[in-house]
């Protein structure tokens, strides 16, 4: 088999193409031969060295990698429910960049029939992230308004399409005008273009009374006014820092540290004064709710299969290419997805 190993965090340079012998299942186990490897940004910042599930649950050396779809290679001897040659979805944590992975059995789903490989490989993380934060931590109600920021990314795609599921209206942000009939697309019911639109003043002029909640993974850069323009009882839900993180691979250690002084505290004074939340979600640290996650997986895949949900655009790179697809993620001007495709 083959797969990215990083040995020690670093630039793109640290993501290695290795060769390793095949797996083999335990008795409840299967391999999947890896059609295509979901690639998200989060990859991006364990190569760095940032990534604290990648330290507290793993080490180094280190396979990045959430997601795969392929095809069931070998069974176990106390499996039943799969049979070599079934197309599968299979979430992990860690290991995703490889040509090869063994997998408990409960970490594997049918792959939709109208999904291609790289479109099944790049949906779990982000619709089940998406998934959690609205229907584990939001509850929509069809009369809210929502705010998302980076509306044209997996994860920002795939909440403007569950808003639109449960009757919600989201406003959609991005941060280039090639990304806004995307956004629309997904589901948004508007769109900020930042990058030539005063973001705040539009969310105003869009929401005078306040969204009654805002999903933001950018972190310093917006997170005190995202805040600040939720309704009372508005949630803001947090799942990522983008613009504390470099854009060309290279850590700025002066910047990142500022950031983190910038970063917002916020009050519980305030909150409880202000009926306002502060909510966060990491999918990996999730591993006790496995169950849920599953059922969740199973929600999301139903509504792939009928339709009600759609796959995202994915640009796809050879596995040997990881570096320049992460270079690619991270540089903001992508669309959709990013998956790797093993030879």
């Amino acid at each position: 088999m083959q797969h990215i190993v990083i040995d020690k965090p670093g630039g793109y340079d640290a993501l290695k193409l290795c060769e390793a012998p095949d797996p083999k299942p335990g008795p409840e186990q299967v391999v999947i031969r890896v059609k295509a490897c979901g690639l998200n940004y989060a990859d991006g910042i364990i190569r760095m060295g940032l990534y604290a599930s990648a330290k507290k649950l793993h080490g180094y050396p280190i396979t990045p990698g959430f997601e795969v779809a392929g095809v069931i290679d070998q069974i176990g001897g106390n499996i039943t429910r799969w049979k070599t040659g079934d197309e599968v979805i299979g979430l992990t944590l860690f290991n995703g960049y490889s040509s090869h992975l063994v997998l408990d059995q409960d970490g594997v789903f049918s792959k939709p029939a109208n999904l291609d490989f790289a479109q099944a490989a790049s949906l779990p993380t982000v619709f089940l992230t998406a998934w959690w934060m609205v229907h584990r931590q939001v509850y929509p109600q069809s009369n809210e308004t929502w705010l998302v920021h980076s509306a044209a990314g997996g994860v920002g795609s795939a909440l403007l399409q569950l808003a639109k599921l449960a009757g919600v209206k989201a406003i959609g942000v991005v941060g280039a005008s090639h990304k806004i009939e995307h956004a629309l697309a997904m589901g948004a019911a508007a769109v900020i273009d930042k990058s030539s639109q005063d973001l705040w003043a539009e969310a105003k002029r869009l929401a005078p009374d306040g969204f009654q909640a805002i999903f933001d993974a950018n972190g310093v850069s917006t997170l005190r006014q995202s805040y600040d323009h939720l309704a009372p009882t508005g949630r803001l839900v947090i799942y990522g820092f983008a613009s504390m993180l470099p854009k060309d691979g290279k850590l700025n250690w002066l910047k990142l540290a500022r950031d983190w002084l910038k970063t917002p505290r916020f009050s519980p004074l305030d909150m409880t004064q202000a009926n306002k939340s502060v909510l966060a979600a990491n999918l990996s640290f999730l591993q006790a709710h496995a169950p849920t996650m599953q059922d969740g997986m199973h929600w999301l895949l139903e509504r792939f299969a009928d339709g009600r949900l759609t796959p995202l655009p994915v640009e796809t790179y050879p596995l040997a290419h990881a570096a320049e697809a992460q270079r690619r993620i991270e540089s903001g001007q992508t669309i959709g997805k990013l998956a790797l495709l093993p030879d």
